[in-house]
């Protein structure tokens, strides 16, 4: 059995949960309310202060749908109590990012500012002129919106330059050397 999908939710305190018809599950807790269309195939049961879902049968799609499920409704209830955020770093000599409004302005080397718009649910906040916080209680809009920032400017080889997540490694390459 799938070793995710066996481990029970937890539901804690301030957190509602609602299981509609065709798998639409609900969250409500303090930071917002998430909502979203499960896998009709699974079963999600409340027990208690628990969520448990469970498999109809042992097929291949079943067992992917079974852990996808739980973990879906894991980020959910993680979403809606801590929130999610991602933190990007630019580097660069006159690369800098800046916000006023909704709108985040990146300079990136380019003739122009690129200019990004918060979608809704989402915050970006930037501290100094090169670190950018996206933050959101969606798991999956606030790492979406932190790749399309990215994938403004993502970091090269050589020096680095260019937009990157605050854990990623950058494989750095050596230039070309002179000749003799």
């Amino acid at each position: 059995m799938s070793r995710i999908g066996r481990m029970p939710i937890a539901i804690p305190a301030g957190v509602t949960v609602e299981i509609a018809e065709n798998n639409k599950v609900t969250v409500k807790g303090p930071k917002g309310t998430l909502e979203r269309v499960l896998p009709a195939e699974m079963e999600i049961k409340m027990e208690g202060a628990e969520i448990h879902v469970s498999r109809p049968n042992d097929l291949k799609k079943m067992k992917s749908l079974h852990g996808l499920t739980r973990t879906l409704i894991h980020n959910m209830v993680v979403g809606v109590t801590q929130g999610y955020e991602k933190k990007l770093e630019v580097n660069g000599v006159g690369y800098r990012a800046a916000k006023a409004g909704k709108k985040l302005t990146l300079n990136l080397g380019y003739s122009h500012p690129v200019e990004m718009e918060d979608p809704q649910g989402i915050e970006s906040v930037v501290e100094g002129t090169n670190v950018i916080i996206v933050k959101g209680i969606d798991k999956e809009k606030v790492g979406q919106f932190a790749a399309e920032i990215r994938d403004k400017r993502r970091p090269e080889p050589y020096k680095g330059k260019g937009i990157k997540y605050a854990d990623e490694v950058i494989r750095r390459k050596v230039g070309k050397t002179g000749k003799k």
